[in-house]
């Protein structure tokens, strides 16, 4: 019998010290733009590797799970390497395996090898997964934890302001004259063919390269970068006595029921991003323009955080905010399924306003009164992005299945049941 308390509306940490508050908050931006930046590639990169390696749109799509499942593989790893090195040197490595896996395209590139592209996917995944494991436990406890969901918008700008550039620039490199080249290749020989996909494939080299080298500068100036460390492992009273005798993290339903709900929030928001160049390709929009859709979704979620910030805590807490934006999901998905053409795909790219304050809002309130269970905590969290390789690739096979258009009917469970942790599973402290 689960035992609710009213009282658990907003995370009770040991907060960082307040010094150097602001040369904080501005290195950790960075960080969030730098994997937002990594993270949106991807809405390119699926509809071009499935031109470039000649894929079916489920094959297409484990551009997204290769990504993702990173952060389930990877999640507890990222823990015990966070015990070992603390939250910047945490940090700093894994900036370094994200270039590493930046690094991995190039092959990938040369030999045209759709393996060697999911590999580099994976391990930018792993490096990501280390990076969040960091950065988001330590935005939300080094202010006020009423206000953490503010903080966490704050950085949801710095990430999706990189993600809206991040299509648009990719995609005016890789995705040019796309069209044109999809029809004429049906007209060529085999030999023809295979030289026009090489070159196709070889545009993404001197972008990747340039990745990789910005990834490794960031990762030695945040390990000099005099980042305050911070201690999770402390507990203040009230949380020590309130944890007394738990002995897993599994003790706290709440956590458990916020790790479903972020792993849905996950896959839905990336299959709005991923999604929505090859659904509105269906829908009779060229690719060149459909490729601006993905930016609008980010502009969506960046007008959302700006939302967020204004309004969290000052005129609305982040549990009643997270249940409106779950209803908004709801209502966006009915939009997209039932109208046709711009207006259809358009209710796709708003699904991220819908989802903007969802990240901000679930984290904070999924690790309250964990104490020393808050690093495990996260990483059980960041283990929940693996959403975004399961759920998109559920909705590639609908597509198959189905057709574009309908398989976005998957979406309306997810956001029920993000609406039911917003309005009660937040509260549930004891089993």
């Amino acid at each position: 019998m689960s035992k609710i308390m009213s009282s658990a509306s907003s995370p009770s940490q040991v907060q960082a010290p307040q010094t150097n508050y602001t040369r904080a908050m501005a290195i950790i931006g960075a960080l969030f733009f730098v994997f937002g930046f990594v993270t949106w590639l991807n809405s390119v990169l699926i509809p071009y590797l499935k031109i470039a390696c000649e894929l079916t749109n489920f094959a297409s799509y484990l551009v997204a799970f290769a990504f993702y499942i990173a952060y389930l593989v990877m999640g507890v790893p990222a823990a015990w390497l966070l015990k070992r090195t603390g939250y910047k040197k945490g940090m700093s490595v894994g900036l370094l395996i994200i270039a590493a896996g930046a690094l991995l395209f190039i092959p990938a590139a040369m030999t045209r090898t759709y393996a060697l592209f999911l590999l580099g996917l994976f391990v930018q995944g792993t490096g990501l997964t280390v990076l969040q494991a960091a950065v988001n436990p330590y935005i939300s406890i080094i202010g006020p934890p009423e206000s953490a969901a503010k903080r966490i918008s704050i950085m949801g700008i710095c990430n999706k302001m990189a993600g809206s550039a991040a299509p648009f620039i990719l995609g005016s490199i890789v995705l040019a004259g796309a069209d044109e080249l999809v029809a004429s290749l049906a007209t060529m020989n085999a030999a023809q063919k295979a030289a026009e996909l090489d070159a196709l494939a070889s545009r993404v080299i001197t972008p990747y390269l340039v990745i990789m080298s910005v990834l490794i500068a960031l990762s030695v100036f945040t390990y000099f970068s005099g980042l305050p460390e911070v201690d999770t492992d402390q507990e203040s009273e009230t949380v020590a006595a309130a944890n007394t005798g738990k002995s897993t993290v599994f003790q706290f339903p709440h956590l458990v029921i916020g790790v479903i709900s972020l792993f849905l929030y996950v896959g839905v928001e990336v299959m709005a991003g991923d999604t929505v160049i090859s659904y509105a390709a269906s829908q009779g929009i060229p690719l060149s323009d459909a490729s601006r859709y993905t930016t609008y979704t980010l502009w969506a979620m960046i007008s959302g955080y700006v939302i967020g910030i204004i309004a969290i805590p000052k005129f609305i807490s982040q549990h009643k905010a997270l249940q409106i934006c779950a209803v908004l999901g709801v209502i966006f998905t009915l939009m997209a399924i039932f109208t046709e053409g711009n207006i259809s795909v358009f209710s796709i790219s708003l699904l991220g306003l819908a989802n903007s304050l969802m990240w901000p809002a679930i984290f904070p309130l999924a690790i309250a009164d964990l104490g020393r269970f808050t690093k495990i905590g996260s990483s059980l969290l960041i283990m929940g992005i693996a959403g975004g390789a399961l759920l998109p690739l559920l909705y590639g096979f609908l597509v198959d299945v189905l057709n574009p258009q309908s398989a976005y009917w998957m979406m309306i469970p997810c956001y029920l049941f993000i609406w039911y942790f917003a309005a009660l599973g937040y509260k549930i402290r004891t089993r």
